[in-house]
């Protein structure tokens, strides 16, 4: 069997792949760089050595997460640069449940000092990118994100998506009334 030898951007996207894993199953606290490495199939160390630290680490993870959800929303837009164009594309996102799970995990840790300006700014990135690409008001935007955050929340609950749990009626009444149903 011949090994392939990865290049550092292939390996640092596949400890980037490793951690929205790790860190999806326990949040930033709960998660070590040694279960990154061990997913990742490599030393704790060699993680270290990329990242600097699990702090740096979970921020690359967060970053990616969110370039993620803009790269879906460049897509959409163009074909659709409206709302509900860009809402029918982060639905799809509800197949990358653990990518979800990561934003929900980075914007609860926007408190924490080391995180939360790295957290608000990839929020605040996308917030401004939807409007840039929809051109919709402030007030719009907003509400876009009120309902995409229930549907992130929801699909982490695995009441929307592919995973998703057979529907109590409480379920079945809030999907029905979710904006941006194409």
């Amino acid at each position: 069997m011949v090994r392939t030898r990865l290049t550092a951007p292939e390996r640092h996207a596949q400890l980037v792949a490793a951690a929205v894993t790790a860190f999806a199953g326990g949040g930033y606290a709960g998660t070590t760089t040694d279960q990154v490495a061990r997913l990742a199939g490599v030393s704790q160390p060699y993680v270290i050595r990329l990242f600097g630290s699990k702090q740096e680490l979970f921020l690359a993870t967060v970053r990616h997460a969110g370039d993620r959800v803009g790269r879906i929303w460049r897509d959409a837009a163009a074909e659709d640069p409206t709302l509900a164009g860009l809402g029918a594309a982060y639905k799809t996102l509800l197949d990358e449940r653990d990518l979800l799970v990561v934003l929900l995990h980075g914007f609860a840790a926007g408190s924490d000092p080391g995180l939360g300006d790295a957290v608000r700014r990839c929020y605040g990135e996308l917030f401004q990118l939807v409007r840039e690409l929809t051109g919709c008001t402030a007030e719009e935007a907003r509400d876009f994100f009120a309902h995409g955050m229930l549907i992130t929340v929801l699909g982490a609950m695995r009441v929307l998506g592919p995973e998703a749990v057979p529907p109590d009626p409480w379920m079945i009444d809030l999907l029905r009334a979710l904006p941006y149903q194409k």
